[in-house]
């Protein structure tokens, strides 16, 4: 009995060294990655927010015309979004998100190009065509990747690039706008530019680097791949027993449309500060680069606060409330930056809206991809996003609106701050089965 014993602990304790030497194996092989290639996807979707800070002027664009050409991006986006994620299901994730990446590399690049309101809006509209479902597509790569229960802290890690790419990014884009007249070119134009290239030259290295699912993984051994292999299709055997649904009833479904909902209300926070943060700090009084600096900070604090959120998550395997909670954050900060006059006050409100938001962001995407898999999740979570994304329009053009209208963006944020209140509403009702979700696990 005791032979017996000690053997059984001893095969508990290979699967258990097993396990974690595949998921920190497949963790260093393609999280860095990710976030570097997201990172410099979100960089060239929202650095439009400095280069405002000088090419409207040039252009005389007002607050209108520059929230129509934040905007106009999601409406590519919308259009193109689940035939995008279909495609990368059928494909395989190496060649589509290569395509994917060179083609937003170039439009970004070309934003150099502007000169009117025309090709501004032209050009944007072309990069949300361009850059549609690469975040579902990765967010799908990512179930063919870790179990369930890996999920949240996985997530926070890649989703991390967004937060990161205004911490670092923000600084460098202040920089670039003091090239000013080199070359002949705007400082604006350099922006374009320089932050363009690295994502078509990474674009040309994921074709060679990215591998589309595990069995295809040379780099792992064969016992860390047909562990990995195992688990997840008892996951999805799970989840197909449990939630079944073609294509066609993913799309349909009331459960993905409330989600849907809920990613408006927190995507309309998201762009609507991302975009015009750069714009509120600098009436502060700063230069250029000290705007960048400053607008950081929020991002800064969120980053850290997304990653711990997720472990938290994953810790207790409770996910609805941990999206509940940032969401009613969000909400309240966002209403009190709002109110605020002090620059020192505004900016902290304005932090915890980022904590707020990018806690939501981190465990947001553990909802769908739960009850979802195979066809219908591609369909699905691009459906969600594509619908989500749209409020990346509204968001921007309310509050340039209000600031036209009023000649400040504080009514704008309190008004926008009523999206997130509703979506943390609308995740309270949703029935999440939890049991479900994590039925594979050990």
């Amino acid at each position: 009995m005791a032979e017996a014993g000690t053997s059984v602990s001893s095969t508990a304790r290979s699967l258990a060294d097993i396990e974690a030497s595949t998921i920190r194996k497949v963790s260093w092989r393609l999280i860095p990655f990710l976030i570097l290639a997201y990172f410099l996807a979100y960089l060239d979707r929202v650095n439009l927010g400095f280069a405002a800070l000088t090419m409207n002027d040039e252009l005389k664009f007002s607050a209108l015309i520059f929230s129509w050409g934040a905007g106009i991006f999601f409406i590519g986006y919308f259009l193109f979004e689940v035939p995008s994620n279909v495609i990368l299901h059928k494909v395989g994730a190496r060649r589509w998100i290569a395509r994917i990446m060179v083609t937003w590399g170039l439009i970004s690049a070309l934003m150099a190009m502007v000169g009117g309101p025309v090709s501004f809006y032209i050009l944007r509209f072309l990069l949300g065509v361009a850059e549609a479902g690469f975040f579902p597509g990765i967010i799908l790569y990512l179930t063919y990747w870790y179990p369930a229960e890996y999920r949240a802290r996985i997530l926070a890690a890649f989703t991390v690039a967004v937060p990161l790419s205004t911490v670092i990014g923000a600084p460098i884009s202040g920089y670039l706008l003091g090239l000013d007249g080199l070359g002949g070119l705007r400082g604006w134009q350099w922006l374009f530019i320089l932050e363009g290239v690295p994502s078509i030259l990474l674009g040309i290295v994921t074709w060679f680097y990215l591998t589309d699912r595990p069995a295809q993984a040379g780099w792992l051994n064969a016992e860390q791949k047909q562990w990995l292999i195992a688990r997840l299709q008892k996951e999805e055997s799970a989840k197909e027993a449990a939630h079944h649904m073609t294509l066609s009833e993913a799309l349909a479904s009331p459960k993905v449309l409330v989600l849907s909902l809920v990613y408006f209300g927190f995507v309309a926070a998201l762009y609507g500060m991302q975009f015009w943060l750069p714009q509120i700090v600098k009436a502060f009084g700063l230069t250029n680069l000290q705007t960048g600096f400053v607008t950081a900070i929020p991002y800064l604090f969120g980053s850290i606060a997304m990653v711990l959120w997720g472990r938290h998550s994953d810790r207790t395997r409770e996910r609805v409330w941990h999206v509940v909670l940032p969401l009613l954050l969000t909400a309240l900060a966002l209403a009190a930056a709002s109110t605020l006059t002090d620059p020192i006050l505004t900016m902290v409100a304005l932090t915890l809206a980022a904590i707020g938001i990018f806690c939501t962001f981190a465990l947001f995407w553990t909802l769908p991809t739960a009850f979802l898999s195979g066809a219908s999740a591609a369909a699905g979570i691009a459906l969600i996003n594509s619908i989500g994304n749209l409020a990346g329009f509204g968001g921007p053009y309310l509050i340039g609106w209000v600031k036209d209208s009023t000649g400040s963006t504080s009514t704008g944020l309190l008004i926008l701050a009523v999206m997130p209140f509703l979506a943390a509403l609308l995740v309270a009702l949703l029935k999440h089965d939890r049991r479900a979700e994590f039925a594979a696990a050990k």
